[in-house]
């Protein structure tokens, strides 16, 4: 196979993962064939089977060598950045949500699938915090500005009459 076939389709190659969020698969690949196509230049690579292995033998070692470090280094900032910022943001509560129940909440005019992780139930129209965020459903508890502590460990929620409840903490004293 004539050399500049091979970098031809290593610029494709290299082309193409720009536009497409695949992790970084295809830039092994495309770096492959221009090396093939270099070393097919030079005249070392030999015939056309030993210019594939050589092909598949240099993508496989760039996918096992330098991948992971890659998308640990470029990876999580092409496509968690909006996501990430999430985590602590404040969220309504669009129906009731008892404790460890799933439910509606509505943040940043978006209504999301929510899970109660905390300690106390809450309310329709209550504030709650984002702690994490599993796949399309945030994990939230009320939030701290929600309540009224007082000296004994009770946690009354200032949005509604309901009556004080415990804390998670205060049912060991």
């Amino acid at each position: 196979m004539e050399w500049w076939i091979w970098v031809l389709a290593g610029l494709v190659l290299l082309g193409i993962e720009v536009f497409i969020p695949g992790g970084f698969f295809l830039a092994f690949f495309g770096l492959a064939a221009l090396l093939v196509g270099g070393a097919t230049a030079a005249g070392i690579a030999g015939q056309l089977t030993a210019q594939v292995l050589l092909f598949i033998a240099l993508s496989i070692a760039g996918i096992l060598l330098f991948r992971r470090a890659l998308v640990s280094r470029f990876g999580q900032g092409r496509h968690g950045a909006e996501v990430d910022g999430l985590v602590g943001t404040t969220a309504e509560a669009l129906e009731d949500l008892p404790v460890g129940a799933a439910g509606k909440v509505e943040l940043r005019g978006t209504t999301w699938t929510a899970r109660n992780s905390g300690g106390l139930a809450i309310a329709q129209g209550q504030q709650c915090t984002v702690e994490r965020l599993d796949g399309l459903t945030l994990w939230v508890r009320i939030a701290a500005e929600e309540f009224l502590g007082d000296t004994r460990g009770t946690q009354e929620p200032r949005a509604s009459g309901e009556p004080a409840r415990l804390s998670p903490g205060a049912a060991a004293e």
